[in-house]
């Protein structure tokens, strides 16, 4: 069950990775390129970061994923999709790795509060590579819940492991609260306040 979520995750974020390039016009190539780097650039960060052989190197089912995924938004005709379709798999996908995230780590030994940091890694980095990659002011310069929501559900995750929950309710449980909190953030326009000075 975790594997099919992790490859849902990796999906979901290759595809906002790929609507980036859609939205620029760009080629297949460049679909593909965004799609593999936010698809697996915050796991990549992970792994290198626990000692953890690269996930994506070691399964070729990750790379396919994002390769496929890049394919089947580019034979998708752009007025399909949302004007804010990127934000929303981008919802999804932060929920997801998040989570994933903080259990992969835990499950290599990774102590609790740096496993809850490395999902928010895994969730974020991917998105923030691909907003530079196409020139978009990072999400991390913006005052929009983002971060917030990832750190939501991997804490989240976290607590309820070490209260006793099983992985799975747990996981579920805190990955809807992450979603639902940066849902909130693209529909309400709910936002951090910012420094003042």
């Amino acid at each position: 069950m975790i594997s099919w979520l992790d490859l849902f995750g990796i999906a979901v974020f290759a595809a906002s990775g790929a609507l980036a390039a859609a939205q620029r016009k760009q080629t297949l190539v460049t679909f593909s390129f965004f799609a593999l780097v936010t698809g697996a650039g915050g796991g990549t960060v992970r792994d290198l970061l626990i000692g953890a052989p690269v996930f994506w190197v070691q399964d070729w089912r990750f790379a396919a994923t994002c390769l496929v995924t890049a394919g089947l938004v580019w034979v998708t005709p752009q007025h399909l999709w949302k004007p804010r379709a990127l934000d929303w798999f981008d919802a999804v996908g932060i929920a997801i790795y998040a989570v994933f995230g903080t259990w992969k780590s835990l499950t290599l030994g990774v102590p609790l509060l740096p496993a809850m940091m490395m999902g928010v890694i895994t969730a974020c980095v991917g998105g923030i590579i691909r907003d530079v990659l196409a020139g978009e002011p990072s999400i991390l310069l913006k005052p929009e819940i983002y971060v917030t929501a990832a750190a939501l559900a991997s804490g989240l995750f976290g607590l309820l492991l070490f209260v006793g929950l099983p992985v799975l309710p747990a996981a579920i449980f805190s990955a809807t609260a992450g979603f639902a909190l940066r849902a909130m953030a693209i529909w309400k326009g709910w936002a951090i306040p910012a420094y003042r000075g």
